[in-house]
């Protein structure tokens, strides 16, 4: 039996309001719902599954880390989720250059107030 982690297998998200955490995670970023229990709500993005929790005690009443989802096209992606009414907190812009591709970044609220990234790593056309 190997002790190596592969992957992060879960991750929480604090929210306020389950339906219309839903809502958003749901029918604007367009992420696979996969059950509700009671006010827990999971989400499949990749390998991950994402959690939608209410706070259980106040030490975990704060805003979540910035969860940045991969896309393969930035731009269509930006523009679609704007068309849906995503409140995105500025334009999709170079980040890095590396020798074989630039890493591209926008970044969005959630309905619950939290900060979340869109990123890219678009591979520059053959010369």
């Amino acid at each position: 039996m190997s002790s190596t982690i592969t992957h992060i297998g879960q991750i929480a998200i604090t929210i306020r309001d389950t339906d219309r955490a839903i809502d958003f995670y749901q029918n604007e970023l367009g992420l696979p719902f996969l059950f509700r229990a009671g006010d827990l709500a999971f989400f499949q993005s990749g390998l991950t599954r994402l959690m939608l929790t209410k706070p259980s005690s106040p030490e975990f009443d704060h805003p979540s880390s910035i969860l940045y989802f991969f896309v393969p096209d930035l731009t269509s992606a930006h523009a679609e989720m704007k068309s849906r009414g995503v409140e995105f907190t500025d334009e999709p812009h170079l980040i890095a250059k590396f020798p074989d591709r630039d890493l591209w970044m926008v970044f969005l609220k959630d309905s619950e107030g939290n900060t979340l990234g869109l990123m890219s790593e678009v591979r520059p056309p053959a010369k």
